[in-house]
């Protein structure tokens, strides 16, 4: 009798204990990214989505937020650090890996975003119907959005006429905005965003092209004399982003917080952060305004100027997209259709 309420507390005790393992069964996942801590996107989407997973987990899911490249390496190399589970999640571009995401270009060409809500709601469409299983069939995407209208940031004289552009060495962040720099005169230099202050002060470039809501962190506009806009419904390019996860780490998670980490990111997410990009470039732009720098808005018979020069970006792009395989005139028109149907 002994010997059997022994056997029966210890099987209800081996019970218990499993049980609340389970329950209580935790993930710390390291999130890694390029930008500083004050600058829009890890202040105000990255941080406070950590925050939230943590909240809605009861505290199961913690993400830890590594920002500025704190955990070592470059920001080109992100999105392998999460593909070799040395980081879990990344926010990065694509576009830093020339040739690697290609589908992902088709929101980047000239003059193709309306603004970065309705853009990146339409990348999260195409990402669901195109790329999830292509581009990015090893990696959980969390979320996929834009930066807000692109604009040109220049020492010296502004950039009011294509013309202006020869012999400008110019930063961008992308194979596609590099081509469309190149294509409008000047000497495109890649570079990632946070080499930026330090090759303008030394004169390693001549500008840049970045939205306005990250030259205030930068501080760009105390770096650079004259800007230029492009008014009309489509601005003169974006960049695209994606929050990407190891797919191993999502996959070894209970369905539970899965289920947590799926109803916390996707279209709804993508989007948000995309009008939260947009949103902050009036602080931004406000710097350079109180600064008296030079700003410049292109608009009429000189946008249509300006269009008219980058289309061989476009034109090359297809090209690029036949040779690789892929109908890339079906993908901009969709992409085209789906950026005009969630466009207010």
């Amino acid at each position: 009798m002994k010997k059997r309420s022994f056997l029966k507390a210890g099987v209800a005790a081996c019970l218990l204990a499993t049980g609340f393992a389970a329950h209580a069964q935790e993930f710390t996942l390291r999130m890694h990214q390029f930008l500083p801590p004050q600058a829009t996107v890890p202040a105000q989407i990255l941080i406070p989505w950590a925050e939230q997973i943590g909240e809605a987990s009861d505290g199961r899911i913690k993400v830890e937020v590594y920002s500025a490249m704190a955990l070592g390496g470059t920001p080109p190399q992100l999105m392998d650090q999460v593909l070799d589970g040395v980081v879990d999640i990344a926010w990065t571009l694509p576009g830093y890996t020339p040739g690697r995401f290609p589908r992902v270009e088709v929101f980047e060409l000239p003059f193709m975003m309306t603004t970065a809500e309705a853009t990146s709601r339409a990348y999260w469409q195409l990402y669901e119907s195109d790329m999830a299983d292509t581009d990015f069939a090893d990696v959980h995407i969390l979320g996929a959005w834009v930066h807000g209208p692109g604009v040109i940031h220049v020492k010296g004289d502004p950039i009011e006429t294509t013309a202006d552009m020869q012999g400008r060495n110019l930063r961008g962040p992308t194979r596609v905005i590099n081509g469309l720099l190149s294509e409008l005169g000047a000497t495109p230099i890649g570079m990632p965003v946070p080499a930026l202050p330090e090759n303008l002060s030394k004169g390693v470039i001549d500008g840049t092209v970045i939205p306005w809501e990250v030259t205030k962190a930068l501080k760009i506009a105390e770096l650079t004399d004259a800007h230029t806009e492009f008014a009309g419904e489509h601005a003169l390019y974006t960049a695209a982003f994606v929050l990407v996860m190891n797919k191993d780490v999502y996959d070894s998670m209970p369905p539970d917080l899965q289920a947590i980490l799926d109803e916390n990111s996707g279209g709804d997410f993508s989007a948000n952060a995309g009008r939260i990009m947009q949103a902050a470039d009036a602080a931004g732009r406000q710097v350079a305004v109180d600064q008296g720098n030079t700003i410049i808005t292109i608009e009429g018979d000189a946008l249509a100027e300006w269009e008219a020069a980058a289309q061989p970006v476009i034109d090359q792009w297809l090209s690029d997209m036949a040779d690789q395989g892929i109908d890339g005139q079906d993908l901009l028109d969709r992409a085209r259709a789906a950026i005009a149907a969630n466009t207010n």
